[in-house]
């Protein structure tokens, strides 16, 4: 789907200034079917971290969501996240060093969540037409900021800033469905390292006349603007870094696969994936950097590589953690299992809640507007963590009227503790009655 979309040229992203994007940003707002807007919050501000942020029409962060910005598992001392975070970054402290014998890449933990649209998609590349840019994808908190959707998103201003071998770890946030292994809020972790010419040959016994860069021709193997050599070596060298990666993960015995696929902002790019546990794990996404990325941060003499992960996952299938409503929980019979000193200590999580699940439909006439995910804000928003999934069972077209029903199944199990019926009933009834005034649905 993504490649079908393509790249836009770099003359298309220059023009467009701070305002014309905030322009942008309101035209997609306008013509989105978003209704999550501005209405939970009382006042016309949002507080976030000590910033305050106007509320205009593309607002459609909730408050349910606003109150995890700010928690940093990933800083957590002894909470799964960090633990993952730690693993990952030890590996590359040990293996990566400078001359004097220090680390070679700087790790950026505390940047905020809040970017511009300009950081999380024009500065990679993301077409303008992209799915993901859509406010049924992505929390704005205005028509100028939005919570970030990636931790990429702060790597032109890294690279700008000069740094040229870095990691980036942090919370994101994306739109998304409600079961066990989606969240609104989870982490990342993405890394790059530039090279210059003479470190893309180091190793190569006679490098005379050999370049990073040419005017070519686009292909599989490679962008226009790099030689087959550098692209080559690039690959060679992140392959293996990565390969690396994985072995400390899940052990040097652990066996992977490299699939190609596509991202704006890498070409080519790859994903590996892993055998664990009788199926095929995505362990994280990679590539060769857009040169016009790096040319834009700055960086125009230099080429280099990226990678991405998503640390719940890595998280949850190092521990066997079997929902991800779990990492966000505060409970000391959670937290407790990873007191660790040491974060390649083998854990294995053990359950703390074994209460059956209860589980309420909900059908109603659906509005020529409604999306899914309009409606799942409103889940979690009312439900918090009291619900475990909810299912798009049945949809129904009347024949006469031509409108159209929605049939969900929502499912209550909390992590840490019984929930009575009592208590579903009475949220299933908020629920439906806020979906009522926010979606404009009628109740079947």
């Amino acid at each position: 789907m993504l490649k079908s979309l393509g790249l836009i040229p770099l003359s298309n992203l220059k023009w467009f200034g701070p305002r014309s994007l905030a322009q942008t940003t309101r035209a997609l707002c306008s013509g989105s079917s978003s209704a999550v807007k501005q209405t939970q919050f009382k006042s016309d501000k949002i507080a976030i971290m000590g910033e305050s942020y106007d509320v205009d029409s593309c607002t459609n962060v909730t408050p349910r969501v606003t109150s995890k910005i700010g928690r940093r598992l990933h800083n957590q001392r002894n909470h799964p996240i960090n633990l993952v975070r730690q693993r990952i970054q030890n590996y590359f402290y040990a293996n990566f060093t400078n001359r004097s014998g220090n680390p070679l890449f700087a790790v950026f933990d505390n940047l905020s969540p809040v970017v511009t649209p300009y950081q999380n998609f024009d500065s990679l590349l993301v077409p303008f037409d992209h799915p993901s840019r859509s406010p049924t994808d992505t929390y704005y908190v205005n028509s100028k900021y939005m919570l970030r959707s990636h931790t990429s998103a702060h790597d032109e201003e890294l690279m700008k800033m000069g740094f040229n071998t870095f990691l980036v770890v942090g919370d994101v946030y994306r739109r998304d469905e409600i079961d066990s292994s989606h969240y609104p809020a989870f982490h990342q972790m993405d890394g790059v390292k530039l090279f210059t010419e003479q470190e893309v040959f180091r190793r190569v016994k006679d490098a005379v006349g050999l370049t990073i860069l040419e005017k070519g021709k686009r292909t599989d193997d490679k962008q226009e603007l790099h030689t087959m050599d550098a692209a080559k070596l690039l690959e060679y060298d992140l392959k293996q870094t990565l390969i690396g990666l994985a072995f400390k993960l899940f052990g040097k015995d652990v066996q992977y696969r490299w699939v190609n696929c596509y991202f704006p902002f890498t070409h080519p790019s790859w994903e590996l994936e892993i055998f664990y546990k009788d199926s095929w794990l995505e362990v994280l996404g990679c590539g060769i950097l857009e040169q016009r990325i790096l040319n834009n941060a700055g960086a125009d003499s230099k080429v280099g590589w990226a990678f991405g992960l998503g640390v719940d996952r890595l998280a949850m299938a190092q521990y066997g953690i079997p929902d991800i409503r779990l990492l966000w929980s505060e409970d000391s019979r959670f937290l407790d299992q990873f007191d660790v000193e040491n974060p390649d200590v083998p854990v294995v999580y053990k359950p703390i809640s074994k209460h059956l699940p209860r589980i309420n439909d909900m059908s109603f006439w659906i509005t020529d507007s409604f999306v899914s995910s309009d409606f799942y804000d409103v889940v979690r928003s009312v439900g918090g963590d009291a619900v475990e999934k909810v299912t798009l069972v049945d949809t129904f077209t009347h024949a006469k009227t031509s409108r159209t029903s929605h049939c969900y199944s929502i499912t209550y199990q909390h992590v840490e503790r019984p929930i009575s019926q009592e208590e579903v009933t009475e949220i299933h009834r908020r629920i439906a009655t806020t979906a009522v005034i926010q979606l404009g649905i009628e109740l079947r």
